[in-house]
């Protein structure tokens, strides 16, 4: 760009998207570990413990991600939650991991 003052503001442009993206990026994260959650519990109401722990391990690692960056005890109770359920998975115990998914959904959408 020949133009400083045009590459200043695109500079500037693209700095302060990346501040409002971080918030946006939290609230992504708990999205797509609700959504993940409730595919799990379908699945372990149909008894599909093993495609259970999929989901259950993809939420998992979206609400680490929306723990990190904006940690209450919603989230914490939520991943507390699902380390269980998916060790219920894991035993082949899809009914009680749907349990503790469960409440892993309630913790989640509680969550501010």
């Amino acid at each position: 760009m020949k133009n400083p003052t045009k590459a200043i503001a695109l500079a500037l442009a693209v700095s302060l998207s990346g501040f409002g993206g971080a918030v946006l990026a939290a609230e992504n994260h708990k999205a797509e570990a609700i959504t993940h959650t409730q595919a799990a519990i379908e699945h372990g109401e149909m008894g599909h413990a093993s495609i259970m722990d999929e989901h259950a391990e993809a939420a998992l690692k979206h609400a680490d991600m929306a723990e990190k960056e904006k940690a209450n005890t919603h989230i914490e109770q939520a991943i507390t939650h699902l380390k269980a359920g998916i060790e219920s998975g894991k035993k082949d115990d899809a009914k009680g991991g749907t349990a503790h998914l469960k409440q892993a959904l309630e913790h989640l959408q509680m969550s501010p």
